[in-house]
């Protein structure tokens, strides 16, 4: 009696496997046509000319920026300059004590964040929010940029 309902819970169970197979949804499928389209192709190609083309210099160091997309927008030309240039400006105009760090908190700010234990980066409190870019406003340069990555993909 006791083998008969181990068989009863068994069957049932494969019952509901079968099932949860038969639910899985259709895997996207890559669409050959649209990149071997030759239009298509000239456009990808003449877009990504013109993004290795441009050579961006910054103007905090003057040197090309090789990573574009990776840059932040400089206040006063409203050009981009490198990420590691404006953390470079950011750090030499604020005095830091001990257990404070500067790091990027994202949407274009700098934060001095305050660690009781140095060690553990886990925990940490915002002392100062620094404003490196406007929240409000979107350089031309930025746009220009995602259209052209845009038409690469």
């Amino acid at each position: 009696m006791d083998r008969n309902r181990r068989n009863r819970k068994n069957r049932g169970h494969k019952n509901n496997q079968q099932q949860k197979v038969q639910e899985v949804k259709p895997v996207f499928q890559f669409n050959a046509a649209a990149y071997n389209d030759p239009n298509a192709q000239k456009e990808r190609s003449k877009a990504i000319q013109e993004v290795k083309g441009r050579a961006v210099i910054c103007p905090k160091c003057g040197q090309p920026i090789t990573d574009i997309a990776s840059s932040l927008n400089d206040k006063a030309s409203g050009s981009p300059v490198h990420f590691d240039c404006a953390f470079n400006e950011v750090a030499s105009h604020e005095a830091l004590g001990e257990g404070e760090k500067i790091a990027y908190i994202g949407q274009g700010r700098f934060g001095v964040l305050y660690y009781e234990n140095i060690r553990d980066q886990r925990h940490f409190t915002i002392k100062k929010i620094i404003e490196w870019e406007d929240r409000d406003s979107k350089p031309e340069w930025r746009d220009e940029i995602s259209n052209l990555y845009s038409k690469i993909n």
